[in-house]
């Protein structure tokens, strides 16, 4: 299940409505392999970020992994130490390659430091987006694949 976060000022009572959906989801007999947080954490509050991650991780069952989006940025400019607390929470992180309906320019640049990411990743691909798979990448042993981003169609009047 993914949830797109504007906000970790979250309630008690967010948090059980998150639970409650996923175990909602469950019982209608959906497959739930976890919870993907959609959240635009900037790369200088990757602590805080981590810090609500803890907390969620703590309520999430543990049949359920729990993943999260993240920004190219942070393979070039984040802290190497919150970049590790953040491997101890998630079991993976989706790297966008785009933000809103465009590629971000330079995105191979953002990819070649990749090593400095400790974490399970995959790489998120705009639909009818200009991608070139770098060298090298399916050789890192983090690499976990490609998730393919849809776009919403939009419709003439």
């Amino acid at each position: 299940m993914v949830i797109r976060v504007e906000t970790l000022q979250w309630t008690p009572a967010t948090h059980a409505q998150v639970l409650n959906d996923l175990a909602r989801w469950k019982k209608a007999g959906n497959h739930m392999a976890g919870l993907q947080v959609d959240f635009d954490a900037r790369t200088r509050f990757l602590e805080d970020y981590s810090v609500f991650l803890q907390s969620l991780r703590k309520d999430l069952p543990t049949e359920y992994k729990l993943s999260i989006t993240g920004l190219l940025d942070w393979s070039s400019n984040g802290d190497p130490q919150a970049l590790d607390q953040l491997a101890g929470i998630v079991d993976e992180v989706v790297l966008q390659t785009y933000q809103g309906r465009h590629i971000i320019p330079g995105y191979e640049n953002y990819l070649a430091r990749l090593n400095r990411l400790k974490i399970p990743f995959r790489i998120g691909l705009l639909e009818g987006g200009q991608w070139r798979q770098p060298s090298g990448m399916t050789s890192n042993p983090y690499f976990r694949g490609f998730v393919v981003f849809l776009q919403n169609s939009v419709l003439s009047r």
